[in-house]
Formats: C-alpha cells, structure tokens, sequence
C-alpha cells in the first residue's frame, strides 16, 4: 500500500543509456537524475559496476566507433554528436580503446 522509493529519483540506468551523448558535468546528470553527486556516484557503481566517468567515455566511443564502421560517417562529424568536446581528446583516446585511428575505421 505504501511506496518507500524515493519518488524524486529516476531510473539511472534508463536515463543514462539515452542521454549519455549530452555533454554536461556530472553533478548536472546527477541533478537531472534527483540525486546529490555522490548518490549519483554510488548508484552509478552498482548498476554499471564502473565509475560514471569512465563508462561515459566507452560508450560514447562505442557509438562513435559505430557510427564510423557502419555508418560510414567522418570523425570529424561524430566526435561532438557522442559528447567530446575536442577532435584532439577524441581521437587519443578512440585509438587507445580500438588501437587504430579513428579515420582508418
């Protein structure tokens, strides 16, 4: 009969597989989420078992890389729409994670 949640919180998992791609400080996702920071931080490490920086750059990468390999587009065109703010820290860290240049994709 009663609900105990936290009515002010959201579905972090949900909320940040669609909007992972936005490029905002992570007290600003922690904001939108109903949570302090490290709520934020602590909810975050049990639902993806990594910290939320971390998991923000692999999956803005992996959508980067899918972009490039199946959609045939340039990373030149990618690197902002997935959340980089620069082509120079895009590029350093695609080639660390898939160990080619992201313009060899």
């Amino acid at each position: 009969m009663f609900d105990f949640s936290e009515p002010y919180k959201i579905d972090l998992e949900g909320y940040m597989n669609r909007h992972f791609s936005y490029n905002v400080p992570l007290v600003q996702f922690a904001k939108l989420t109903g949570r302090s920071l490290s709520t934020f931080k602590r909810d975050f490490e049990k639902i993806f078992h990594a910290t939320p920086e971390k998991w923000l750059q692999k999956k803005r990468l992996d959508m980067a890389h899918y972009l490039i390999s199946q959609k045939n587009r340039k990373p030149t065109d990618v690197y902002l729409e997935v959340g980089f703010e620069n082509l120079s820290h895009f590029s350093t860290a695609f080639k660390k994670e898939f160990g080619v240049n992201a313009s060899f994709v």
